[in-house]
């Protein structure tokens, strides 16, 4: 659905962008995440046509982003991080004016704005002024909008920035609603949205692609956690010794317990278990050391 190859874009001289790639396949929820001033929002007004880059590709549905831009358009959703709305008009007279612009045919229009309205929860509001609404319902219709004319890929800029936690849980449950019948790709600098939501994250970080990948495989790991609820002699040195085991890693669990952190290249959690029933050791804890994808974020991002 998104193919990106080598995308640079400089403001003067700042580099946003430096070579990044990626793509999305049919029917995914991608995650484009990084801290603010990232690059997301360039990457993503790139991808929409609203931004040329300064070099580099942009292919959404097999349509080149710079030369079949209208077509492009047409095929996409999209709900900025400030969508434009307008308070005087009623969300009904607000979506017949975007299915305008939009130009769907008017045969067709009383059907869709109806089918977008009940989407996205707004059927008790279709009257209301826009300006009376609050933040939630006024996100509810920035969605509303982008889903109106069932594009097949919908690409949603911070989608719950400003909610409150109750309307982000709502937004994010819409979102998820919507994905069964679009290709979805939303940036956030919010790592709870991104786990939440996604199918794959794309993190990005100083205008760079840090890793690409699905969120099970982000978080994989070998590594094993041995807490003991005693002290013991020679732990490190008997662990270290376990085929398969690269480095050993002591420290102090959650209430002073001695722990250590096993790292190899394979599950070494059956032989762990064996060491310490041989050795009798007071085992308190032995678990995989999954890492979060905080963790992950932040080592990428010290290391940026």
């Amino acid at each position: 659905m998104i193919n990106v190859r080598d995308l640079t874009k400089s403001y003067g001289s700042i580099e946003a962008l430096r070579g990044v790639s990626f793509e999305v396949q049919s029917g995914e929820i991608v995650g484009l995440l990084g801290p603010n001033g990232a690059g997301k929002s360039t990457t993503i007004k790139i991808l929409t046509g609203y931004l040329h880059p300064d070099s580099g590709t942009v292919t959404v549905d097999d349509l080149d982003v710079l030369a079949q831009a209208k077509q492009v358009q047409a095929r996409i959703g999209y709900l900025s991080e400030n969508t434009p709305l307008y308070p005087s008009l009623s969300i009904q007279a607000y979506l017949k004016f975007m299915a305008d612009m939009r130009g769907v045919p008017e045969a067709q229009q009383p059907a869709l704005i109806s089918e977008a309205i009940v989407a996205t929860g707004l059927a008790d509001y279709r009257a209301r002024l826009i300006g009376q609404l609050s933040k939630g319902l006024r996100q509810r219709v920035g969605l509303a909008q982008a889903i109106l004319h069932k594009p097949r890929l919908l690409i949603l800029d911070e989608p719950t920035i400003g909610l409150d936690p109750t309307q982000i849980v709502e937004i994010r449950g819409l979102i998820k609603r919507l994905s069964a019948s679009s290709t979805i790709l939303f940036s956030s600098h919010i790592l709870s949205e991104v786990e939440a939501l996604c199918d794959r994250v794309v993190i990005i970080i100083n205008g760079q692609v840090r890793a690409d990948a699905r969120l099970d495989e982000l978080t994989a790991s070998t590594d094993t956690v041995l807490v003991l609820q005693d002290e013991a002699p020679g732990v490190r040195e008997r662990l270290a010794a376990l085929q398969g085991v690269t480095r050993v890693e002591p420290f102090r669990a959650q209430g002073r317990y001695a722990a250590f952190r096993v790292v190899g290249d394979s599950d070494l959690a059956p032989a762990i278990y064996e060491a310490a029933r041989h050795e009798a050791w007071a085992v308190r804890e032995l678990r995989r050391d999954t890492p979060t994808l905080e963790t992950i974020f932040n080592q990428l991002a010290t290391t940026a």
